[in-house]
This record gives C-alpha cells, structure tokens and sequence, in this order.
C-alpha cells in the first residue's frame, strides 16, 4: 500500500522548460475579477489591485507546488467579466509593476506562477462587448440570463493581431517574473472556438480540417517563443478534453491536437472540458475511482497517456480525497493534480494535505446547482482578496444566507459566475 502523501510530495520537472515544481499540485485558474474596472472606460480597466496581490500571498502560503493565475484578457473591450486583469498594448500602461507585485507575491514560498492568457470570442456579455469577435458568426445563445452579441468573423488581419496580442502579453508577464503562461484552449473561449467545427465555420488556412483549426494556437506558441527569447520560460495549455455538444470537439480531436502541442514544445497540458453551452458533466466524464468518485477529467487522461511522450498531464476537477489525488497519480493517468474551487475555501490545503493534517478537502452543503457553485467560489476568491474570513458553504446556515442573498442580486452574479 503506497503513501498518498509520499506520491503527491514528488517534485515534478517539466520536460522542455527544464523548471521544477516543488511537488505534485497545481492551483488551477479561476477568474478572480479583482481588477480596476471602468464600464465607461476601457482605459480604466484590467490594473491589478492590492485586493489581486494579497490573494495571491495567501496561496502561496499553501505550499502549492505551480500556481496559475486567473484568466487574464489581451483586449480591454473583449472581456470575460468585469474585473479581469488585462494585459493589452493600446492600455496607457502595461502595469509592469503592478504584475511583478502579482508574481513577488505568487512565488514568495517557491511556487512556480504561470499566467493565464485568454479572449473570450463570442462569449462575452452583451453588457461588455456588443459586438464580439469570433472565428464565424455562430452566435453564442443566452446562459444564465446572460446574453451575448452576434459575433464578427475574425478577418486574417485580425487573427494575426490576436496572435501578437498573446505573444506581447507574456512578454510583459515574463518581464514582471513569471515562470510562464498558459493558453486558455477550454470552456469554449475564443481559441477553443477555432478547434471546434461547431463554431469555426471558415473556408480558409484557419478552418476545415483539424491542423487548420488548430493553427492560430500553433501559431501564437511560436510568437511567445519568439517574443520571450527564453527556453526555460514555460508554455502550458488548458485544454478541453472533448465538448459533448453537436460538432464539437472530439475527444479524438482532442488527443490529436495534445499531440501537436506536445510536438511544439509544450510542458504541461491542463484537460478540461464543457463550455457556456454545455458546463454540465457529460456522464462519458465518469470518475477514475468509483470507490471516491474523484477525477471528471481522469479517463480522459488515462486516455491521452500513451499518446504523449514528454509534455505532461495536469487533470483538475472533482478530487475531494488525498487518496484519490494520489490514485491518478500512482495509476500514470496523472503528472500534476489541479486544484480550483477546493481552494477557494480552503487557500493553505495543499500545505495541510503534505503535513498529513489533512485527508480531503472541505465540503460543502450547496444545492447541485454549478452555476452557484461559480458564484460562491468567486464570493470566497474577494474575501480572500479583501483579508476577510472566508465563508464556510460547509455550514448551513451560511448557504442559507448566500443563497438569500443571491435570490436578490441575479442575474447580475450570475452573469459573471462562470470559472475560467
């Protein structure tokens, strides 16, 4: 009988990049939306706060071995809510200082901190941007009450000053010290639209066959490359491991593209999957261990395993139990556990899980309902920001009141409660 903790201790070196993780956890992105915003004023949005600064200290008193920070937007009109950082060179400013504070703070107990780097596509609120940009003009329909414009097809000028856009976004996270970044390729983001027919209906070099559509990834990869000049400046992705909707994304097409990134150099491969059209579990997503009912994204994984020789594999969702983390780990199907909504609750759980202070992480009592899920890790994600006590959803009470309180406020918190 093997020691979970023993498992999930290991150091993890990453195969191109040659970094070293401390140990064998990740904390997954969320949107943190703790950013300047202005909804009159594009200029005014995107500055990390303090609020962003102290979040980030907290986690990193967790001990966790790579942290990835929460979905930061290359366009200051083309968002995925309000409050999200934003890293775009037509901003007055590049908040370099702002971002070497983020990743002081990240990496202050030895964590390595990768950015999140994304464009939402079609899926931003009408609110924000009536009139976004996408592959085609597939119309994302309405989720949560929220409604989202008709987008513009992107031309071939506009795909290659998004690529730029990706490329000058983590230069300037590299220059302000962090590790690394992360493509955001799931949840049916703008880059996860390319790779599925359903809504990338082009006709040319960037649609139809699957290296078409996954083009633009390949190339925004090589301008990263080329704009950071630094071989030990980690490139990760976050991908969907297949999208159970008309036309989506296969998970064959998914192991294809795994392949392709793998080919260009990429460390690690986050799977995923579900997008605003379909965040519900697929019951194809069963868990790895029915014993624990853990891991949504583990047969998947176990899955891509034999067709990746180098890049390794992150599965983040639904492990609650320390034996059930090191499960997928010990079994191959995983290199790196991510974690996202267990550490809103609890920030320092990876540190208690290495101490052998803890054996899972914190319930909760919340209706099954995903959507509030979102809703009450973002509200924990701000007290932690704000240094407040974090809300215990494992209380009934405390649901009770949250609940109360939602009832009041959708679907304004609802518009904005989707993770990244």
């Amino acid at each position: 009988m093997f020691d979970p903790v023993e498992i999930l201790k290991q150091p993890v070196t990453l195969p191109f990049s040659g970094r070293t993780a401390k140990n064998s956890f990740l904390k997954s992105a969320m949107s943190e939306r703790l950013a300047t915003f202005s909804p009159s004023d594009p200029f005014g949005r995107g500055q990390p706060t303090e609020e962003l600064v102290r979040l980030y200290e907290t986690w990193a008193k967790g001990d966790i071995g790579i942290i990835v920070t929460g979905n930061i937007q290359i366009k200051k009109d083309h968002l995925e809510a309000t409050g999200n950082t934003i890293i775009d060179r037509d901003l007055p400013s590049d908040y370099l200082q702002e971002w070497t504070e983020v990743a002081r703070a990240a990496k202050s107990e030895g964590s390595l901190v990768v950015g999140q780097l994304n464009h939402p596509g079609r899926q931003v609120s009408i609110n924000i941007q009536p009139y976004p940009e996408a592959p085609s003009d597939v119309e994302q329909p309405s989720t949560g009450g929220v409604l989202f414009g008709r987008p513009t097809p992107l031309t071939r000028e506009g795909i290659k000053d998004i690529v730029h856009r990706f490329a000058y976004a983590a230069s300037v996270l590299h220059r302000a010290g962090f590790d690394g970044v992360q493509l955001h390729v799931a949840h049916g983001y703008l880059l996860s639209q390319f790779l599925s027919r359903r809504t990338n209906r082009r006709n040319d070099e960037y649609g139809g066959s699957l290296a078409n559509r996954a083009r633009i990834l390949l190339e925004i990869i090589a301008a990263i490359r080329q704009a950071v000049q630094n071989l030990s400046f980690i490139v990760s992705v976050k991908l969907n491991s297949q999208e159970s909707i008309p036309e989506g994304l296969s998970l064959e097409e998914s192991i294809t593209v795994a392949n392709l990134l793998e080919s260009v150099g990429v460390d690690f491969i986050e799977v995923s999957g579900g997008t605003y059209e379909q965040t519900v579990r697929s019951p194809q997503d069963k868990p790895y261990t029915v014993e624990t009912q853990e891991g949504y994204f583990v047969q998947y994984a176990e899955l891509l395993r034999p067709h990746l020789n180098l890049s390794k594999i992150v599965v983040t969702g639904g492990f609650q139990t320390v034996q059930g983390m090191a499960d997928a780990v010990s079994r191959g199907a995983a290199d790196i556990i991510g974690l996202a909504r267990p550490l809103t609750a609890e920030p320092l759980l990876v540190g208690d899980i290495l101490r052998g202070e803890k054996k899972k992480a914190k319930g909760d009592k919340l209706p099954e309902s995903p959507m509030l899920r979102f809703v009450a890790s973002a509200a924990q994600i701000a007290e932690i920001g704000n240094g407040q006590d974090i809300t215990d959803f494992n209380n009934t009470f405390h649901v009770a009141r949250f609940i109360a309180k939602m009832q009041k406020e959708i679907p304004a918190a609802i518009s904005e409660a989707l993770c990244s």
